[in-house]
């Protein structure tokens, strides 16, 4: 961060005050810092406490009696704008293009990358309106710095508080730091559950929310790989010019998917919950309550990673996943060779904080040479990067 030139945006919030945290972290970590304010944000914080903790005049016009603050500079100027608190008012004026304050207008003519860190309470972070514009924002290549879940200045409990300084200041650190050590890589992920329908209402699935598989997409895009990402039915949305999402539901339409990009990919990641099994007959009416017993006759789906491994050429990595709740290493090891994969990923159910569902992985890495890895529970963001190593240093 040392010599970055760093503009930070405060909005107005009651997380504004946060505002002069995140201001000496970043000047203690070596950044220059040139803060702009919304007129509500002089409300909550004044411009002379952050005057005085960057070093520099703070901006809350774009004009004002003594001159004009060409905006146009200051987006030219910096090598990143964090937006910190971005109120809802301030996202939606982002998202669509609403220059009424030196924010926007700054925004507007950043050549930069823009992380943003909203805040507000959980009804207006879940409210259709402020997903939308976060999405549009994102769809932009802005990167959003995600809310956390505690106590919000309404006395509710959820999704709204801003990030802490500190966790800005290491995603900062984090992009300024990356590695683009897989430009030219065409990859290929799996994530999610797959749904195999019993009737029109009824499916058979699994507990998989597809975050692994996401924040892998997320961390090799970042990384400068051309990502692919199958996935299944989830409520996850990931937005990154290198990285184009296929949506698919079953079994079938994964394998069907995997087929048609398997050739032309590097490397291939199968984190996906494929169904092993799925109903042989599907009625095309809801099934109605008539029997204490309903009999319900399963087939093997195509075995999606058997099928890629026996198509592997010497060039592809390919990787797989395994959940385990007994025998982990042993059923782990079997995996690996019965499917051709260079290297796979175990976690258990037995720890405490792995598997589905849930923000943290605790993972062991197993290659074909039999060396095995094995890695502290860590944030899923954080399980990716060591993945992503891994993968580099096959490819090295």
């Amino acid at each position: 961060m040392v010599g970055k030139k760093i503009i930070l945006g405060v909005s107005g919030s009651i997380a504004a005050y946060k505002a002069a945290f995140l201001t000496r972290l970043l000047i203690k970590s070596g950044a220059e810092v040139q803060i702009l304010m919304t007129e509500s944000a002089t409300q909550f914080i004044t411009p002379l406490t952050l005057s005085t903790l960057s070093k520099r005049p703070v901006h809350t016009q774009v004009s004002s009696e003594d001159s004009w603050n060409n905006h146009v500079e200051l987006g030219l100027w910096a090598d990143a704008m964090i937006i910190a608190p971005t109120t809802a008012t301030t996202l939606a004026k982002l998202a669509n293009g609403i220059a009424d304050n030196v924010i926007v207008a700054t925004y507007l003519s950043a050549r930069c990358p823009v992380f943003f860190a909203p805040a507000m309470d959980l009804d207006m972070w879940l409210h259709p309106s402020t997903v939308s514009n976060v999405q549009k924002l994102q769809s932009y290549g802005n990167q959003l710095i995600d809310v956390a879940h505690g106590e919000l200045a309404s006395g509710l409990v959820g999704n709204g508080r801003m990030a802490e300084p500190e966790f800005i200041v290491e995603t900062l650190e984090k992009y300024f730091s990356k590695k683009e050590d897989l430009v030219g890589k065409k990859v290929l992920i799996t994530a999610g559950p797959t749904y195999e329908p019993i009737d029109p209402v009824r499916f058979i699935g699994n507990r998989s929310s597809g975050k692994m598989g996401v924040a892998l997409a997320k961390e090799l895009a970042e990384r400068g790989a051309e990502v692919k990402l199958i996935l299944g039915p989830s409520a996850l949305e990931i937005y990154h010019a290198n990285i184009e999402t296929i949506r698919v539901t079953n079994a079938q339409s994964m394998y069907e998917a995997t087929q048609s990009r398997f050739e032309e990919s590097d490397i291939s990641i199968l984190a996906a919950a494929v169904a092993d099994y799925r109903p042989i007959n599907v009625t095309d009416k809801k099934i109605k309550k008539k029997d204490k017993t309903l009999t319900i006759e399963l087939e093997k789906t195509t075995d999606i990673a058997a099928t890629l491994g026996k198509q592997k050429r010497a060039n592809q990595l390919l990787i797989g996943f395994a959940l385990e709740t007994n025998n982990e290493i042993e059923n782990a090891k079997g995996k690996l060779e019965r499917k051709n994969f260079d290297f796979i990923v175990l976690n258990s159910l037995q720890d405490k904080g792995a598997g589905f569902a849930v923000d943290t992985n605790k993972i062991t890495i197993l290659r074909k040479d039999n060396k095995m890895k094995d890695f502290e529970l860590k944030s899923k963001t954080k399980v990716a990067i060591d993945i992503v190593n891994e993968i580099v240093s096959m490819i090295n």
